[in-house]
């Protein structure tokens, strides 16, 4: 058996947890009609943040009508392309959105089905968890997140972590703004 990753996606609490075909909206690793492309986080909070960042949640408040579920589902570990792009882009805002789809064709054109890139949605560093001692602390060591994008039709195993809940307000001050 084949060695896997854990990735956490959100979804809507409505929907199944991937995407199987072209009929998906244009996001930062694939255009109109490029997908399915499903978009993994490497932890809960870069899947939280992912959702944050595009919804512009920035207020704890708005959190209370926030009704999304989370998936931890069993990845592929290896055959992940590198995009070769500078940071800024790789981070950047919608207006990055156009060379990340370009990159990503290229990519796919050069016989990748998977990629590996820094999560734009996270503050570099904030990619760690939490520890009780005996309060709620943010962990120690500092990590980047990453997001791993697989392309066409996914036949990958998911629990529900979470369903029709909300992201944690700790993750709130962890987001990137879009």
């Amino acid at each position: 058996m084949a060695a896997k990753r854990l990735g956490f996606r959100h979804c809507d609490s409505r929907m199944p947890f991937l995407w199987q075909s072209d009929q998906q909206p244009a996001a930062r690793w694939h255009g109109e009609g490029e997908g399915p492309a499903n978009y993994f986080a490497d932890t809960p909070v870069g899947a939280w943040a992912e959702f944050l960042r595009h919804e512009g949640i920035t207020d704890a408040s708005d959190l209370a009508g926030v009704r999304r579920s989370l998936w931890v589902v069993e990845l592929p570990d290896d055959g992940y392309a590198g995009p070769k792009l500078p940071m800024r882009t790789l981070t950047g805002g919608l207006s990055s959105y156009g060379a990340c789809q370009a990159e990503a064709r290229r990519l796919r054109d050069a016989g990748a089905a998977r990629l590996e890139a820094p999560a734009a949605a996270l503050k570099p560093g904030t990619a760690r968890g939490w520890t009780a001692a005996p309060d709620l602390v943010p962990a120690l060591e500092p990590r980047d997140g990453k997001v791993w994008v697989v392309f066409g039709p996914c036949e990958a195993v998911g629990w529900p972590a979470v369903v029709a809940g909300a992201p944690p307000q700790e993750v709130l001050p962890l987001v990137r703004a879009l």
